[in-house]
This record gives C-alpha cells, sequence and structure tokens, in this order.
C-alpha cells in the first residue's frame, strides 16, 4: 500500500574524531523515505532551498522516492551541523540554519492525500498534524518526535497524540514526556495521550513495543564498528513502516518484524556517513543481516 513521508530534508556537516564530512544529505525525511525505499516507493513531502545539489535529487530518484510533494524554494536548505565523541553515544549541536524551511507549511498533492500508510517524522507537531488535517481516510499513521517539541510546542504535540495511531520516542524523551524515570512504567501513560501503539528507542539497546498484545523488546543489531548514527532512528521507524505498507495486513501480525527490518536497516545506516551506507545496501544484505539477528534472539 502507499506510503507517505514527511520530514525535514537537510543537509548535515558531521564531525567525529576521526573525519569530517561537510553538506551529506540528511533530515529525518531523507533517512526514513531511503530506509522505507527497500519495501515500497515513498511519497516524499519536504522542502529544499536552491543550492540542494541536483546529485541527491538523483539518488533519491535511484531508490524511487517520489518527489513530486518536495518543493524547492528560494533561498538555502536546512543546514545542521554537529561533532560527535569518541564512543559516539554523544554528539553536540554546533550550528542550525532553518534556511528555507522557516515559515514552510506542507501542502500535499492531490494524489497524495489517499495515502493509507503516513510516517510523520520528526518535524514540529503543528506541522505534522497540518499533515493529517490533508489525508483522506489514511489507515495507519505514525508519528516521531523529540524533547524540543516538548520544550516549545507541548499543547501542539498533546493534539497530535489524540490523531496518531503510533508514537515513536526515545527512552530520555519518554521520561520527559511522562515524567517517569521508569522507561517500563512510563508506556501506559505515553498510551493516555492517545496512540495504541508506543515504540521506545534505546539506541544500541534496542527498542520497546508496547500494545494491547503486551511488551516485545527487539534488539539492535550488534555492530563492531559505528562510523555515523546520524539518522539511524529515522532509518528504523522508516524501514519499520515500509515494511507495514508493503504487506498491509494486520498491524498486530506483522510489526515485530516490521521492527526487525527497522533494526537491520538502522545499523547499515551506521556504518557510513550520513546515507552513504544506507543507499548501498542491497535486500539481499538486508534480508541476511535480519536471519542473523533472528538467529541470535532465538531461544
Amino acid at each position: 500500500m502507499s506510503l507517505l513521508v514527511f520530514g525535514s530534508t537537510a543537509l548535515d556537516s558531521i564531525s567525529t574524531p576521526k573525519k569530517k564530512n561537510p553538506r551529506l544529505l540528511g533530515g529525518s525525511g531523507s533517512h526514513a523515505a531511503v530506509a522505507a525505499s527497500f519495501f515500497v516507493s515513498p511519497k516524499l513531502i519536504g522542502v529544499v532551498g536552491t543550492d540542494f545539489p541536483r546529485k541527491y535529487m538523483t539518488l533519491f530518484k535511484k531508490h524511487k522516492v517520489n518527489l513530486k510533494g518536495v518543493k524547492v524554494r528560494e533561498g538555502r536548505t536546512f543546514h545542521w551541523a554537529g561533532e560527535y565523541e569518541v564512543n559516539m553515544n554523544n554528539r553536540r549541536t554546533l550550528s542550525t540554519e532553518l534556511g528555507v524551511v522557516e515559515g514552510y507549511s506542507p501542502v500535499l498533492p492531490a494524489a497524495h492525500r489517499k495515502a493509507k500508510y503516513v510516517l510523520l517524522a520528526n518535524n514540529p507537531p503543528g506541522a505534522q498534524e497540518a499533515i493529517i488535517d490533508q489525508l483522506d481516510k489514511p489507515k495507519f499513521i505514525v508519528a516521531d518526535t523529540m524533547d524540543l517539541w516538548m520544550n516549545v510546542a507541548m499543547n501542539d504535540l498533546r493534539s497530535l497524540l489524540k490523531r496518531v495511531d503510533m508514537l515513536v520516542l526515545n527512552d530520555s524523551e519518554a521520561r520527559q514526556l511522562t515524567g517517569d524515570d521508569n522507561v517500563v512504567s512510563a508506556l501506559p501513560k505515553l498510551h493516555k495521550f492517545g496512540p495504541r501503539y508506543v515504540i521506545v528507542k534505546k539506541g544500541e539497546h534496542g527498542a520497546i513495543l508496547s500494545s494491547k498484545k503486551g511488551l516485545f523488546v527487539a534488539p539492535a543489531f550488534p555492530l563492531e564498528k559505528v562510523e555515523d548514527p546520524t539518522g539511524a532512528g529515522d532509518s528504523f521507524v522508516g524501514a519499520m513502516v515500509g515494511y507495514l505498507a508493503k504487506t498491509g495486513g494486520s498491524i498486530d501480525a506483522n510489526i515485530r518484524k516490521a521492527i526487525l527490518y527497522g533494526s537491520v536497516v538502522a545499523s547499515f545506516c551506521c556504518e557510513g556517513f550520513g546515507l552513504n551506507r544506507t543507499t548501498k545496501t542491497t535486500r539481499t544484505e538486508i534480508n541476511k543481516r535480519l536471519r542473523e539477528l533472528e538467529k541470535i534472539t532465538r531461544v
């Protein structure tokens, strides 16, 4: 079934103790859409500036990402610069330039409004809800969020969460949103905001799914070497929703395998800077790594 992905399409400048990589293709929408493209042809919604490299548009098209909802506006593309410490778990933002994102209001092409699966990748909750307002009977809506919106747009976030089927956030954000230091006991409180499904991402320690069917704990794929974790969470949720859209059946029947696929695709993301490794990955590699993950987690 059709998948709509709304998120940022950005240029990232990433520094680690070993290497600096300026103006890489990045953004929540970019990572999520490419990850989803291993399963479906996602429709990406976003905005870029006139400085956005043509080679990145070509890369999207190579991965069968529909770009009819990506607008090119006069000005500079959203740019983020960040620096990682040696252990890759801690990073700091060096600069953020909003560029053409400032004042942008997403408008869906008519053909995109009938999308059945919708991924609202990290973005201001007001903009995410504006997408929902334009949809025509979607089957399943997933929203990713972050601590910033809890600090500056909590009312908008509360309104959004009443209208989505699944909330995805990391463990520190789950604690912040609920005031509960224990992630497991925070889960019922997260459901009270509205979502029937909640996924708490725990980075290298995997993810926890909560639903009426109970809990499911999925591991991250173990890696010997991490080059750059930027976008891994977006890749995780993109691949997960992409698999759900591909199968098109019962969410409860498919969600656990979808999460494992998300873990696998996220692992490839971490093995290169930006989208460099993800875009070179094949479905054969993904399926092989999925089998390995299933093998090492089976009792």
